[in-house]
């Protein structure tokens, strides 16, 4: 009988973790949608984009050019005449290789990017971009509050040793 009890005891603290850990499965949000309306929001300018981002004045923000931003508003401010003056017109494809983790009131996004266009003067410009965006639940809106965009380096492919 005593057998019987604790049997029933440890399908039962097993059955209600097993529950509850589907429950938080099934409760974590899909940030992948926000990968393709941060790129939207980009393709209009920092404007469109500033309600994906936290405002902290020491938020840090890796771009191609300069390099590195501390905050929104140093973002916003160099983002345009660093990197979107110098196009014509600009389209961002996110791929379908989109990854999305959430871990209670963080996450983080990663995403492979497609950048089709014109740069000023007419030459056409086809990059490929990699973005990787940490998010912060704050209130109902989930904020990036940092980032880092790069693209694959142009440096020449290392010399084939002769061994």
């Amino acid at each position: 009988m005593r057998r019987a009890g604790l049997i029933a005891l440890i399908a039962i603290v097993l059955g209600v973790t097993g529950a509850t850990l589907r429950m938080r499965a099934a409760q974590a949000p899909d940030l992948t949608p926000l990968v393709a309306k941060y790129w939207q929001a980009w393709e209009k300018g920092p404007d469109a984009a500033a309600p994906l981002y936290a405002k902290d004045a020491g938020l840090v923000f890796y771009d191609l050019e300069p390099v590195k931003y501390t905050g929104w508003t140093e973002y916003k401010a160099g983002v345009g005449p660093n990197i979107l003056a110098k196009f014509q017109t600009v389209k961002f494809t996110v791929t379908d290789d989109v990854k999305a983790t959430v871990r209670g009131k963080v996450g983080w996004t990663t995403a492979t990017v497609k950048g089709d266009g014109a740069l000023k003067g007419g030459a056409p410009v086809h990059v490929v971009i990699r973005h990787t965006a940490i998010w912060e639940k704050r209130g109902a809106d989930w904020l990036i509050i940092h980032e880092h965009v790069s693209v694959p380096s142009s440096l020449p492919a290392p010399q084939a040793s002769g061994r």
